[in-house]
């Protein structure tokens, strides 16, 4: 049996993978598909992996502080993705790079250490608070499901607010030939 930080651990590099395979890269399409398959990744995750969530106390506070920073890191990795239309086909497309990579590798490796560099000071912490390791296990999970959808519904966005693509400028001749000016 996976220990519970072990369970999170999982999840986040399911999570880091999956990020990285479709978001790195110079132009990766923007497709229904790209936005759906991190909603269904999450709708499968939970049920999975998050028993019951706390409803009160310190425990609570975790879970909701896992939440936020999942808002905030998720908003802080749409900022890394540049989002534009592509040239050759005029579809929306998003390029992210090295920072993109080293973001996302930082969050996993902050939950990694959880489980491996800093778990005695965790657990002494979860103790002093009472703060149960199924708590700080849901709020890591939030934490990286709150990333992956935020990051989600914010490249939606920006790909649907993109401006439309210009007409290409006419050749002189194709102009000449039409009766109108060229461009």
């Amino acid at each position: 049996m996976l220990s519970e930080l072990t369970e999170a651990m999982i999840v986040n590099g399911v999570v880091l993978a999956t990020v990285l395979a479709t978001d790195l890269g110079p132009a990766r399409k923007i497709s229904k598909i790209r936005l759906l398959r991190p909603l269904i990744a999450a709708a499968v995750i939970i049920p999975f992996f998050v028993n019951w969530p706390a409803t009160h106390g310190m425990a609570l506070a975790v879970e909701i502080a896992g939440v936020a920073a999942g808002l905030l890191g998720g908003l802080a990795a749409n900022a890394l993705m540049g989002v534009y239309r592509s040239p050759t086909t005029g579809k929306p497309v998003s390029r992210a790079g090295l920072p993109y990579a080293i973001f996302w590798s930082a969050r996993a490796a902050f939950s990694y250490g959880s489980v491996h560099w800093f778990t005695a000071p965790l657990v002494s912490w979860g103790i002093a608070h009472q703060v149960s390791v199924a708590a700080l296990t849901d709020g890591l999970i939030f934490m990286a499901i709150a990333m992956i959808l935020v990051r989600t519904v914010a490249l939606g966005m920006r790909a649907s607010r993109l401006p439309a693509q210009a007409l290409e400028p006419r050749s002189a001749e194709a102009a000449a030939r039409s009766g109108q000016p060229g461009a």
